[in-house]
């Protein structure tokens, strides 16, 4: 999730796949200047974050613009995640993996 233009995303440690494409958008997302923290995020955190996302290998990046039926933030996606996606396409495409 993303408040103030700072990323947070739980700790692998809570049982969330540490998988590569996380791994990567990390990577994308620090090398863009960004902060990403790994704390314990609560409920209330995510609802009143501005934008939400996820990653995986299929969805690459997708945007969640609600959450329980709440919007995030402005209900769109927002710039941070609009951002990552294209930073992470880019990437994708640019070293051949392949992507559906």
């Amino acid at each position: 999730m993303i408040k103030n233009e700072k990323i947070t995303t739980p700790p692998a440690s809570i049982g969330i796949l540490q998988g590569i494409t996380r791994d990567t958008v990390i990577e994308l997302a620090v090398a863009l200047g960004y902060e990403v923290t790994e704390p314990l995020v609560t409920l209330y955190d995510v609802y009143n974050a501005d934008e939400i996302f996820l990653t995986g290998t299929a969805a690459e990046v997708i945007p969640a613009v609600t959450v329980d039926g709440r919007a995030i933030g402005s209900g769109q996606p927002g710039p941070v995640t609009r951002q990552l996606m294209s930073s992470f396409s880019d990437y994708a495409r640019s070293t051949g993996v392949p992507v559906e």
